[in-house]
Parts: structure tokens; sequence; C-alpha cells
């Protein structure tokens, strides 16, 4: 009866004062029993979950891939649509075409990817129809070739919207490229590419077949003359020489390959070096190199974008990689609201000091002025404000604003877009998970540069690329590389460092693992020349 007592106070006290209780534990022994009551009471204000923001990211190549590997803020709700539900390292997509890789050793599924990430993240296997900025919706379709009926949509809605599907190959408005052309672009196109090139060899085996029918059966032309496509030319002769002329002993003299560059010189955004040592191989190598096609100019990609990667006349569209352009503002257009800002004073006019204050936002808001005043080899701004002067003191320099406008006026030549690389979008994606890691943060304490045309300041600094180096596999073991700083190395060392960089590079310990035990494979056994 007492111990009914007991329990009825202490039941009585946690309902009447229910807010102020976090924990009741009680432990007691009732005729050699053990008993226990747990409760537990939460104020209503800290039971208030503060709700997630819903990021949705449209597509699985490099720049979604790298946002959803660096992104880590479980204040996030992260919904993921794209119609292949794997990363592919691209890259590596040549040596897939000779076999040296295969095609299942450089794919990741996404879902591995963000498994382990704590926060809440789902994916759906689907393409995106339409979207709907106004109301913030995205309206999709499964895949179809998994939906047989063809009326499976549904619609995303979103806080924030990355946009990063890629781009469709450019055909340059050339006849006939789509329907007799292979493009390399994705693994399917690997699987085709590699596919076709042993169809080609086995039909000009066949005994009904010609002299002149086998030469033009085995006669590869690739187009582009890029790191690509010399890449691709280089695989496949080191195929042919290496693994197909074993199988195929008849026909081995009649393959030939060409690579057709628009340009004067194959690889041309190399060092001058590195672009003659590659033509002067291919030479020795049999490779036929055909340079001055005309080609017509190519159109720029469809979505335009700020500094910030934001998709202009948008506050929560962004878009990443392939699919966009990032339009950096001159400085020409905010001339005036530089110079005010710059002139404290109002005396309307600017000093060297004045500008000296300003100049670390200038250079990060519009990094033109910097590549310019490098390119001039200029120590500093005063140089450049001198050079418009005249022979005059660098502490007693002043200009009005046409002066100033006069000394920035050829610092707009200096922009330049972006290259389409896997490189531009892995470190797109990386900087924007990092903005929305601390979104929260900046909004309180921004970091950016000085709004020249507003108050206060930007909230992130603005996106920079940062070229860390190219390779151009030339066949034969030979790598040719041009890293910061303009180094060049060529040789078989460098073919070593390509092996170690692209390694490193894998998503996953299982990509990783895959990849080097192909690499080791082909070294032991050659290349697999089936169809499969």
């Amino acid at each position: 009866m007492r111990s009914f007592t007991f329990f009825e106070r202490v039941s009585r006290a946690f309902r009447d004062h229910g807010s102020n209780l976090k924990l009741v534990l009680l432990c007691t022994t009732v005729s050699g029993g053990g008993v226990l009551a747990y409760g537990e009471a939460v104020a209503a204000s800290e039971a208030a979950v503060t709700e997630k923001k819903k990021v949705v990211v449209l597509g699985t190549g490099w720049a979604g891939t790298s946002f959803l590997r660096n992104l880590n803020n479980p204040r996030y709700e992260v919904h993921v649509v794209s119609p292949r539900n794997y990363f592919a390292f691209t890259p590596l997509l040549p040596s897939v075409t000779c076999g040296t890789v295969e095609a299942r050793s450089i794919v990741e599924p996404v879902r591995n990817i963000f498994r382990k990430k704590k926060m809440d993240v789902q994916f759906s296997e689907a393409e995106c129809l339409r979207i709907d900025a106004a109301n913030r919706k995205v309206y999709c379709r499964s895949n179809i070739n998994n939906n047989l009926n063809e009326k499976e949509e549904f619609v995303v809605d979103y806080d924030y919207l990355i946009i990063a599907v890629g781009a469709n190959v450019n055909t340059f408005n050339t006849p006939g490229v789509m329907e007799n052309c292979h493009f390399l672009k994705e693994v399917e196109d690997a699987q085709k590419i590699r596919r076709t090139v042993i169809d080609c060899f086995e039909r000009a085996s066949l005994p009904c077949v010609s002299e002149e029918e086998k030469k033009r059966i085995l006669h590869f032309a690739i187009v582009g003359g890029g790191p690509t496509g010399v890449e691709f030319a280089a695989s496949l002769h080191d195929f042919v020489t290496e693994d197909l002329v074993k199988l195929y002993p008849g026909i081995k003299d009649l393959v030939k390959i060409t690579l057709l560059e628009a340009g004067d010189h194959i690889l041309s955004m190399f060092d001058k070096r590195i672009t003659a040592f590659a033509e002067d191989k291919f030479g020795r190598d049999g490779i036929h190199v055909k340079t001055g096609s005309m080609v017509v100019k190519t159109n720029r990609r469809a979505i335009a974008t700020d500094e910030w990667l934001r998709v202009e006349a948008t506050n929560n569209v962004y878009a990443l990689g392939d699919c966009a352009t990032i339009n950096q503002r001159k400085v020409m257009e905010d001339i005036a609201a530089i110079f005010k800002k710059a002139d404290k004073d109002n005396s309307g006019t600017l000093t060297v000091k004045e500008f000296q204050e300003v100049l670390d936002d200038i250079c990060e808001r519009y990094p033109q002025v910097e590549l310019y005043l490098k390119s001039k080899q200029m120590h500093d701004i005063a140089d450049l404000l001198k050079e418009s002067k005249g022979d005059v003191e660098k502490e007693s320099i002043e200009l009005n604003i046409v002066e100033l406008k006069t000394a920035l006026s050829k610092v707009d030549s200096q922009m330049k877009f972006l290259p389409a690389t896997a490189q531009v979008a892995s470190q797109q994606g990386t900087y924007l998970a990092k903005c929305f890691n601390r979104m929260e943060e900046c909004e309180k304490n921004p970091e950016g540069p000085i709004r020249f045309r507003g108050e206060g300041r930007h909230r992130f600094k603005p996106f920079r690329y940062k070229h860390l180096g190219q390779f151009a596999p030339l066949g034969g073991e030979q790598t040719a590389a041009q890293l910061p700083g303009d180094w060049v190395s060529i040789g078989q060392s460098t073919q070593w460092l390509w092996y170690s960089v692209y390694a490193s590079k894998q998503v996953s310990w299982r990509t990783r693992a895959l990849v080097v035990s192909d690499w080791t494979r082909r070294f032991i056994f050659g290349r697999d020349s089936s169809q499969i």
C-alpha cells in the first residue's frame, strides 16, 4: 500500500511539473524483483526542430557528384535526380574504348557515394522535364528505359536547385555527324566504340571482302586534336600494334589511323614543346595528322551564371559544369560605383592610398584586374595608375573618374571563359558545397568582397578556378604533362605520374582497386579483344 502511494505521488508530480523534468529514474526492489520507472519530458521550445531546407540536384556528373561528396550540413534535405544512377570517371573513357580498363571499373553507384553521409539524401532515376522557378518546383519523369507506360511523372519541391546536367555533344553544325560518327562522352559511347573497332577487324577478316574494302574498313578517323582525341588515337594505336596484330596477322598492314584537327597543331592548349613532341611521335608511329580543317564556330553553353555560380535573375538556382557559363562582370560596367566607393572623402579625385584600400576587393570581385597587372608585369595598381598619368610620382597621383576609366580601359581584355573540363566542374561542385555548409554563418558574417553597387559585403568569395595541370597520354607508355608554373614533363616517368594521379582521383577505394587491377592485368595478359 505504501509502495502504491509513493508511486502515485511521483506520478502526480511528474504530470504537474513535466516541463521542468528531464529524466526520472527510479530503481527499487520489491520482493527480490527489479522495478524500473523511466520518464522524459522536453520543453516545447526545445522540441521544436528547425525545418530543413530542400536541395534538389539535377545530374550525377563531375559537378553534381563533387557537390554531394563535399556537402555535410545536416540542415539540408537533398534530392538527387538523374537519368543514370552512377558517376563515371570520364578521363579514363579512352582507356575503356580499347580494353585497357573495363567500363565497370570507372563507375561508382551514386547511392554508394552518399549512403554513409549523415544527411537526408534521396535519389530518383529520372529526367527533368521542366523547371517552375516561380513556384520552386521541378517536374520529372522516370527514366524511359524503365518506364513501360511512360506516365510515371512526379514533382519535386525545392528551396535551392543545383543544375549540373552537363551538355550535349557539339557537332559544329556539320551535316551527317549525328548519323555517321561515334562520340566519346559517356560510358556507353566508349563501349560502342570498342565493339565497333572489333567489328571492323572481324569484318575485314572475312574471305569475301576485297583488299580495297578492307583498307576502307580499317581506316579510323578521329576528329579533334585536343587531349581526348590525342589520347584516343594513341590508345587505339597501342591496341592495334600490341594486341590486335597478334590476333589478326593477315590484315595488320592495312590499318590506318588519321587524326583531324581544325587548328595548325594538335594539343594547341599545351606548351609548344609538348605539341612538337606529340606530332613527331605520331609521325614515327604512323598516325597521320591532318591540320587546318575549317570548323563552324561553336555556340556558348546555355545557362549564364554570376561569379557565385548562381543563375542570373534568380536567388536560389545554381548551375555548374558543362551546362553553364560564368558571366564575369566587367570593371567598366561598375567603374562609377568603384570610384564612388573608393572616394571616401568625396573630393572627386582618387589618390593611390584610397585606391589601395579597396584594391583587394576589386581584385577579388574582378579577377581580370590581377591578370592584367601580371600580363603587364606591374607590381601594384600604382604602376597602372602612373601609366595613365605619365611621369608623376606615385604618391602624388590623383585621378578623376575619366582618368580612372582610361587607366582601367584595357583590363577587361583579360576576361576568359573557363574550359568545359572535369577539373572545372569538380572545383565548382566543391566550392558550392562549402558555401552551403557555411550558409548560415556567412549570412551573419559575410566574407566576400565589398558590394560596389550596394551596401555591405557579399556573403561568399566568388568562385575562382585553380588550374592544376593537364596530361596528354601519347601511347607507348609515354605521357606529356604541363603542370602549374609552366613545368613540362614528357616520357615514361610522366606516364607513372599519370597512373598515380588518376588512381588517386577515383571517388572510392572500390573503383581505385578495380582500375589498378585492370592496369596490372593489361601489363600481364594484354588488352581484352572480346565484344562484350
